[in-house]
């Protein structure tokens, strides 16, 4: 059967699909699915992106021309607190967040200076003493930047380092999201940093609230920010990014919560932040994907010098959320990411608060590894049982389709569930199981094929090649006995018709005559023995068994009859001699297999009932019929109508044959065909009781009535010998050749 024959591929196909489960399950490590996944993420985003420009968000850009402006960075905290004044007082902004850090102290005012010639040169000059009070505040920058803070909704920006040897912390650290004793830290697999880069005490003193920009640890194995940290763990507490203690300011939400899926508790379980009722998927690193809407630029830019200078127009800024930051070359903070090669780590927080706000961060939760086995397990089984059993076109029909549904359901369940599910490694798999099929196919099961086109191709018909195939086990080429039904066909005249051509025209004949009854064999699936000259001789039954054979050799030899009518108009045309063929059909046991020499082999037949189907042929010319068949066959073919020839001994065997004319398929005879039928055999019937004179009369009114029946003619002038030369009383009816 089917799952027999495709035994070996099967397996194999199954390792296949036992590798990719493997893989789903982290027992295996295939680098290149998670290349793919990859990959497929970023056309995901890259297709479904809104590309649309976000005015909620805008970031203010220490760019080339503020830094020309206001010379290099880092700025004086003084001018940084009339930037925030400016964005509050003049442009009534929401939330202001800094994606920078303010981790060492301004002295551009001077102060210090001033300070130590108060403690030395100048420590008794009163007049420079009360001075130096009155200008303290003004010139302490770091404090007016932290007055300009106070009661504001300002963010400040920090790192953190997570490299061994890098503990300790510069600056001052915001209180934790989550404080250590708050939560289970068995529940929480978040990224551990080891130490911190953080502002002045009294900027973060000030401060609303903080968050860590740092999204360096979670980028994949290209390097590439496809997710970030949203909670980190430091010294027992845990601790917001940047962007999310921007949204949740902008979103008034004071604290966050942590999600599980279930009473457990532990960090496979954990799938969401909460903010309120906002729900932020996470994953097991409690980092979310990034909704990136576009490229760089998809959230409006405006310059730090003009916010300075209010010379940005006041709709573009009011009751935003504002981010500052720098794309300036030096400054900038430039990410690889799905959308763009080089990207503003600015606009990646930017990206980040949007999504949150919306609440369009896509997820990737828990069960999707259960749901990539499921997956690789059913569309495995199921390519691995269907490919083999397909034709090459259906194959990949059905291959094709079943990518199509598959990635068709991957696009939506993104786009509108907000899942992203695995796609690579099943398509992965559904590729490297096509192709093996097909390789397969091509390489083991059509090698066999064309072996066995090329021992029988040249024998037997294409579609018998496609059946032996698939059933090899079927055929034998070594010799066996087997009842088969062979067929010889002869041209009448031969000789006298080679004479009359040249030898071009004598091959082109040979050509136009072969090749239409060679196709007549086939399409009646016979198999072609030899040519010999003119002779054909092709057999049935053999290499693959056919309980038909008889009946599929007596309709091919019909149809070369047929087949020849139609070629004698062209053959006229060309100037070519009418053709005419005898055919001799037998049916018997006949030895058939590989037979030669060490020089030459060829699968063929031999025996007796060869031989007399070859006498069979030489003696249509001798009843003037163009196809006799053997009792042997006429016998096989029940539903035939057979006109009984004679009773014959052929030269070389002792016993008689009785040889029959085919007719045509039961009651498809006229009246007048019946009562010629009739009349003919109770002529025959006097011919074999010896009734010389009877027979005679019969036989003379059939040849008259019939003039283009020449067995008439022969049977008269036979009783005519007969009668002066008769058989004896012990004659069994039988006519002996002693000629081929």
């Amino acid at each position: 059967g089917l799952f027999k024959r495709h035994a070996v591929r099967l397996g194999l196909s199954l390792v296949i699909v036992l590798l990719f489960l493997l893989n789903a399950l982290g027992v295996l490590n295939l680098g290149l699915i998670q290349r793919v996944e990859n990959l497929t993420y970023d056309l995901k985003l890259q297709w479904t992106m809104p590309a649309t420009l976000d005015r909620r968000i805008v970031i203010v850009d220490i760019d080339e021309r503020s830094l020309q402006a206001l010379g290099h960075w880092p700025w004086s905290r003084n001018l940084l607190a009339q930037m925030v004044e400016q964005l509050f007082d003049r442009y009534q902004i929401d939330v202001l967040g800094f994606d920078v850090v303010f981790a060492e102290r301004d002295e551009s005012s001077g102060l210090t200076r001033l300070v130590e010639l108060g403690r030395t040169e100048l420590r008794s000059n009163s007049a420079f003493q009360s001075a130096l009070e009155k200008l303290r505040p003004s010139l302490d920058y770091d404090q007016v930047f932290a007055n300009s803070l106070k009661d504001r909704r300002v963010v400040l920006g920090y790192y953190f380092r997570h490299q061994l040897g890098q503990g300790g912390g510069q600056g001052s650290l915001p209180p934790p999201t989550l404080a250590s004793g708050s939560f289970d830290p068995d529940g929480v697999g978040a990224v551990v940093a080891s130490g911190f880069t953080a502002n002045l005490p009294e900027l973060q003193g000030k401060a609303l609230a903080a968050g860590f920009f740092n999204v360096s640890p979670l980028s994949d194995d290209d390097g590439v920010v496809r997710r970030i940290s949203m909670l980190q763990s430091y010294d027992g507490g845990l601790y917001e990014t940047f962007g999310l203690a921007i949204a949740r300011l902008a979103l008034n939400e004071t604290q966050i919560e942590l999600g599980y899926d279930d009473a457990q508790r532990s960090s496979l379980a954990l799938e969401s932040i909460k903010l309120g009722s906002r729900r932020i998927p996470v994953d097991i690193d409690v980092a979310s994907l990034i909704p990136y809407r576009g490229k760089m630029g998809s959230f409006p830019y405006v310059s730090a010098i003009d916010v300075i200078e209010g010379k940005v127009p006041r709709n573009i800024l009011q009751g935003a959320i504002v981010v500052v930051g720098s794309t300036a070359p030096g400054l900038l903070d430039l990410r690889s990411t799905p959308v763009q090669e080089a990207y503003a780590g600015v606009e990646v927080h930017a990206n980040l608060i949007a999504g949150i706000i919306d609440g369009k961060i896509n997820e990737r939760p828990a069960y999707t590894v259960g749901l990539e086995f499921a997956l690789l397990f059913a569309f495995g089984v199921l390519l691995a049982l269907a490919l083999p059993a397909l034709n090459p076109l259906w194959a990949t029909v059905f291959g094709v389709g079943a990518m199509a549904g598959l990635i068709a359901g991957n696009f939506y369940a993104w786009e509108y569930a907000n899942l992203h599910l695995p796609l690579a490694s099943i398509l992965l798999m559904m590729a490297v199981l096509y192709v093996f099929t097909m390789m397969y196919g091509y390489f083991i099961e059509s090698r066999g094929k064309r072996l066995l086109a090329g021992l029988f191709g040249q024998y037997v018909p294409p579609e018998l090649v496609v059946e032996m195939a698939k059933d090899p086990g079927s055929f034998s080429l070594a010799g066996e006995s087997r009842e088969l039904t062979v067929l010889f066909s002869d041209i009448r005249d031969f000789t006298t018709i080679s004479e009359g051509l040249n030898p071009w025209q004598l091959t082109h004949l040979m050509n136009e005559f072969l090749s239409p009854m060679t196709h007549v064999i086939h399409r009646n699936r016979g198999t072609i023995d030899k040519y010999v000259g003119d002779m054909i001789m092709a057999f049935w039954g053999a290499p693959l068994p056919d309980a038909n054979h008889a009946r599929q050799a007596l309709q091919a030899a019909m149809e070369m009859i047929e087949r020849l009518e139609s070629l004698q108009d062209s053959f006229k045309a060309k100037g070519w001699p009418p053709i005419k063929i005898g055919v001799g059909l037998n049916t018997g046991e006949m030895t058939v297999g590989n037979m030669g020499s060490e020089f030459r082999m060829a699968y063929t037949v031999m025996g007796d009932a060869v031989n007399l189907g070859s006498r069979l042929e030489g003696l249509t010319k001798e009843y003037g019929v163009q196809i006799i068949v053997s009792e042997f066959t006429k016998a096989a073919v029940p539903d035939f109508v057979f006109r009984e020839l004679d009773c014959v001994r052929v030269k070389g065997k002792n016993r008689s044959v009785v040889i029959y004319e085919p007719v045509g398929p039961v009651g498809a005879q006229d009246a007048q065909s019946q009562e010629e039928m009739a009349r003919y055999g109770r002529a025959l019937a006097s011919y074999r009781e010896q009734d010389w004179l009877v027979a005679g009369e019969q036989f003379t009114a059939l040849q008259q009535c019939h003039p283009e029946r020449y067995l008439y003619e022969m049977y008269v002038k036979r009783i005519d010998y007969l009668r002066g030369n008769p058989p004896g009383p012990s004659w069994d009816g039988a006519f002996t050749f002693v000629t081929k």
